[in-house]
Protein backbone atom coordinates (compact mmCIF):
# COMPACT_ATOMS: atom_id res chain seq x y z
CA UNK A 1 0.00 0.00 0.00
CA UNK A 2 2.87 2.34 0.83
CA UNK A 3 4.44 1.96 -2.79
CA UNK A 4 1.35 2.69 -4.21
CA UNK A 5 1.00 5.79 -1.80
CA UNK A 6 4.31 6.90 -2.83
CA UNK A 7 3.25 6.58 -7.14
CA UNK A 8 0.35 9.13 -6.67
CA UNK A 9 2.93 11.33 -4.94
CA UNK A 10 5.10 10.80 -7.76
CA UNK A 11 2.74 11.76 -10.48
CA UNK A 12 1.24 14.50 -8.87
CA UNK A 13 4.92 15.48 -8.25
CA UNK A 14 5.22 15.16 -12.05
CA UNK A 15 1.97 17.12 -12.97
CA UNK A 16 3.63 19.75 -10.73
CA UNK A 17 6.91 20.12 -12.32
CA UNK A 18 4.55 20.24 -15.91
CA UNK A 19 2.04 22.82 -14.45
CA UNK A 20 4.99 25.25 -13.64
CA UNK A 21 8.11 26.71 -15.44
CA UNK A 22 7.53 24.38 -18.95
CA UNK A 23 4.00 25.57 -19.16
CA UNK A 24 4.69 28.96 -18.56
CA UNK A 25 7.23 29.23 -21.42
CA UNK A 26 4.45 27.71 -23.57
CA UNK A 27 2.08 30.04 -22.68
CA UNK A 28 4.46 33.26 -22.58
CA UNK A 29 6.90 32.51 -25.47
CA UNK A 30 8.59 34.71 -27.57
CA UNK A 31 7.46 37.23 -23.98
CA UNK A 32 9.51 34.85 -22.28
CA UNK A 33 12.91 32.70 -22.67
CA UNK A 34 13.79 29.91 -21.74
CA UNK A 35 16.55 30.72 -19.22
CA UNK A 36 14.37 32.95 -17.27
CA UNK A 37 11.27 30.49 -16.88
CA UNK A 38 13.64 28.08 -16.10
CA UNK A 39 15.50 29.84 -13.81
CA UNK A 40 13.40 28.83 -10.47
CA UNK A 41 14.52 25.51 -11.14
CA UNK A 42 17.51 26.43 -9.51
CA UNK A 43 16.35 28.44 -6.70
CA UNK A 44 15.08 26.86 -3.24
CA UNK A 45 11.73 28.95 -2.89
CA UNK A 46 10.31 26.94 -5.44
CA UNK A 47 11.62 23.27 -4.46
CA UNK A 48 10.26 24.41 -1.29
CA UNK A 49 6.82 25.60 -2.83
CA UNK A 50 6.32 21.90 -4.48
CA UNK A 51 8.05 20.37 -1.15
CA UNK A 52 4.79 22.11 0.60
CA UNK A 53 2.41 20.22 -2.02
CA UNK A 54 3.64 16.94 -2.04
CA UNK A 55 4.33 16.99 1.65
CA UNK A 56 -0.31 17.80 1.67
CA UNK A 57 -0.36 14.89 -0.48
CA UNK A 58 1.69 12.39 1.36
CA UNK A 59 -0.49 13.52 4.37
CA UNK A 60 -3.71 13.21 2.26
CA UNK A 61 -2.56 9.82 1.85
CA UNK A 62 -1.54 8.80 5.51
CA UNK A 63 -5.21 7.94 6.24
CA UNK A 64 -6.44 5.96 3.77
CA UNK A 65 -2.94 4.29 3.49
CA UNK A 66 -4.10 2.56 7.48
CA UNK A 67 -7.52 2.30 6.30
CA UNK A 68 -6.20 -0.45 3.46
CA UNK A 69 -4.31 -1.64 5.81
CA UNK A 70 -6.68 -1.94 8.32
CA UNK A 71 -5.12 -0.08 10.79
CA UNK A 72 -6.98 1.88 13.23
CA UNK A 73 -6.57 5.59 12.19
CA UNK A 74 -5.68 8.40 15.27
CA UNK A 75 -6.73 11.81 16.24
CA UNK A 76 -3.19 13.01 14.77
CA UNK A 77 -3.28 11.51 11.50
CA UNK A 78 -6.89 12.68 10.98
CA UNK A 79 -5.72 16.07 12.15
CA UNK A 80 -2.71 16.38 9.90
CA UNK A 81 -5.40 15.41 7.58
CA UNK A 82 -7.12 18.70 7.94
CA UNK A 83 -4.55 21.20 7.97
CA UNK A 84 -3.24 20.06 4.62
CA UNK A 85 -7.41 20.56 3.33
CA UNK A 86 -7.24 23.38 5.00
CA UNK A 87 -4.06 25.00 3.39
CA UNK A 88 -5.01 24.03 0.03
CA UNK A 89 -8.50 25.70 0.98
CA UNK A 90 -6.09 29.41 1.58
CA UNK A 91 -3.85 28.08 -1.38
CA UNK A 92 -7.10 28.44 -3.88
CA UNK A 93 -8.00 31.71 -2.01
CA UNK A 94 -4.35 33.40 -2.96
CA UNK A 95 -5.00 32.31 -6.44
CA UNK A 96 -8.26 33.50 -6.53
CA UNK A 97 -6.84 37.11 -4.74
CA UNK A 98 -3.35 37.14 -7.52
CA UNK A 99 -5.62 36.78 -10.24
CA UNK A 100 -8.45 39.35 -9.11
CA UNK A 101 -5.23 41.72 -8.27
CA UNK A 102 -4.36 41.63 -11.67
CA UNK A 103 -7.59 42.20 -13.43
CA UNK A 104 -7.83 45.47 -11.71
CA UNK A 105 -4.72 46.88 -11.23
CA UNK A 106 -3.23 45.55 -14.70
CA UNK A 107 0.71 46.21 -15.12
CA UNK A 108 0.72 47.66 -11.65
CA UNK A 109 0.66 43.92 -10.49
CA UNK A 110 4.05 43.74 -9.85
CA UNK A 111 3.86 46.60 -7.06
CA UNK A 112 1.26 44.92 -4.87
CA UNK A 113 1.70 44.48 -1.37
CA UNK A 114 2.87 40.64 -1.13
CA UNK A 115 1.18 40.63 2.37
CA UNK A 116 -2.15 40.58 0.82
CA UNK A 117 -2.12 37.34 -0.96
CA UNK A 118 -0.60 35.69 1.76
CA UNK A 119 -2.71 37.14 4.10
CA UNK A 120 -5.77 35.87 2.37
CA UNK A 121 -4.10 32.46 2.54
CA UNK A 122 -3.23 32.29 6.33
CA UNK A 123 -6.81 33.29 6.66
CA UNK A 124 -8.68 31.25 4.83
CA UNK A 125 -6.23 28.52 5.95
CA UNK A 126 -7.43 28.66 9.89
CA UNK A 127 -10.96 28.95 8.36
CA UNK A 128 -11.34 26.05 6.63
CA UNK A 129 -9.33 24.04 9.18
CA UNK A 130 -11.54 25.06 11.53
CA UNK A 131 -14.55 24.50 9.72
CA UNK A 132 -12.82 21.14 8.70
CA UNK A 133 -12.03 19.96 12.27
CA UNK A 134 -15.60 20.75 13.46
CA UNK A 135 -17.20 18.52 10.75
CA UNK A 136 -14.73 15.57 11.35
CA UNK A 137 -15.69 15.09 15.14
CA UNK A 138 -18.95 13.23 14.27
CA UNK A 139 -17.98 11.08 11.03
CA UNK A 140 -15.44 8.36 10.84
CA UNK A 141 -12.18 9.05 8.85
CA UNK A 142 -13.46 7.50 5.21
CA UNK A 143 -16.13 10.09 5.42
CA UNK A 144 -13.55 12.97 6.67
CA UNK A 145 -11.60 12.26 3.38
CA UNK A 146 -14.70 12.74 1.45
CA UNK A 147 -16.18 15.24 2.30
CA UNK A 148 -12.16 17.51 2.14
CA UNK A 149 -11.95 16.21 -1.00
CA UNK A 150 -15.57 17.22 -2.47
CA UNK A 151 -15.07 20.94 -0.68
CA UNK A 152 -11.44 20.63 -2.33
CA UNK A 153 -12.84 20.18 -6.02
CA UNK A 154 -15.43 22.55 -5.85
CA UNK A 155 -13.53 25.50 -4.47
CA UNK A 156 -10.92 24.61 -7.09
CA UNK A 157 -13.86 24.66 -9.60
CA UNK A 158 -14.89 28.06 -8.40
CA UNK A 159 -11.51 29.98 -8.33
CA UNK A 160 -10.79 28.63 -11.89
CA UNK A 161 -14.06 30.09 -12.67
CA UNK A 162 -12.17 33.44 -11.42
CA UNK A 163 -8.80 32.82 -12.47
CA UNK A 164 -9.47 31.99 -16.40
CA UNK A 165 -12.15 34.66 -17.34
CA UNK A 166 -9.75 37.40 -15.71
CA UNK A 167 -6.70 35.45 -17.82
CA UNK A 168 -8.48 36.08 -20.70
CA UNK A 169 -9.29 39.37 -20.18
CA UNK A 170 -5.65 40.42 -18.89
CA UNK A 171 -3.95 38.59 -21.99
CA UNK A 172 -5.85 41.07 -24.69
CA UNK A 173 -4.34 43.97 -22.59
CA UNK A 174 -1.31 45.55 -23.52
CA UNK A 175 1.23 45.27 -20.92
CA UNK A 176 4.21 43.85 -20.42
CA UNK A 177 3.41 39.95 -19.47
CA UNK A 178 -0.03 40.50 -19.45
CA UNK A 179 -1.70 37.60 -17.85
CA UNK A 180 1.15 35.89 -16.06
CA UNK A 181 -0.64 36.17 -12.35
CA UNK A 182 -3.67 35.03 -13.58
CA UNK A 183 -1.83 32.18 -15.26
CA UNK A 184 -0.60 31.50 -11.92
CA UNK A 185 -3.88 31.83 -10.27
CA UNK A 186 -5.06 29.11 -13.01
CA UNK A 187 -1.88 26.70 -12.18
CA UNK A 188 -2.93 26.85 -8.28
CA UNK A 189 -6.58 25.91 -9.49
CA UNK A 190 -5.29 23.02 -11.36
CA UNK A 191 -3.07 21.70 -8.98
CA UNK A 192 -5.75 21.77 -6.26
CA UNK A 193 -7.88 20.01 -8.18
CA UNK A 194 -5.71 17.51 -9.09
CA UNK A 195 -4.67 17.19 -5.22
CA UNK A 196 -8.39 16.50 -4.39
CA UNK A 197 -8.35 13.14 -7.25
CA UNK A 198 -4.92 11.71 -4.84
CA UNK A 199 -7.07 9.85 -2.20
CA UNK A 200 -9.21 8.49 -4.67
CA UNK A 201 -6.95 7.64 -6.72
CA UNK A 202 -4.62 5.78 -4.39
CA UNK A 203 -8.05 4.06 -3.33
CA UNK A 204 -8.26 2.59 -7.03
CA UNK A 205 -4.86 1.30 -6.95
CA UNK A 206 -5.22 -0.38 -3.52
CA UNK A 207 -8.44 -1.65 -4.96
CA UNK A 208 -6.90 -3.31 -8.05
CA UNK A 209 -3.71 -4.70 -5.84
CA UNK A 210 -6.26 -6.83 -3.58
CA UNK A 211 -7.96 -8.24 -5.91
CA UNK A 212 -4.51 -9.06 -7.76
CA UNK A 213 -3.05 -10.34 -4.62
CA UNK A 214 -6.21 -11.73 -1.71
CA UNK A 215 -4.79 -12.54 0.97
CA UNK A 216 -5.52 -16.39 2.40
CA UNK A 217 -9.01 -16.33 3.99
CA UNK A 218 -9.82 -13.15 2.16
CA UNK A 219 -12.90 -13.49 -1.07
CA UNK A 220 -12.00 -11.62 -4.24
CA UNK A 221 -13.92 -9.08 -5.56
Amino acid sequence: MKRWAVLVVALYFLILVALTSPLVLVAFFPLKSAPTVLGPFFEWPYWAAVGVFLVAQAVMLLVPVELSLQRPTSQRSVLWLILSAGLMMGVLGMGAAISINEFIRQGNADATNAAIPWGVLLVLWALWTIVFYRSSRTVPATDVITQQCRYLLKGSILELLIAIPTHIVARARDYCCAGFYTFIGIAFGISVMIFSFGPGLFFLFAARWKRLQPLPGRPTD
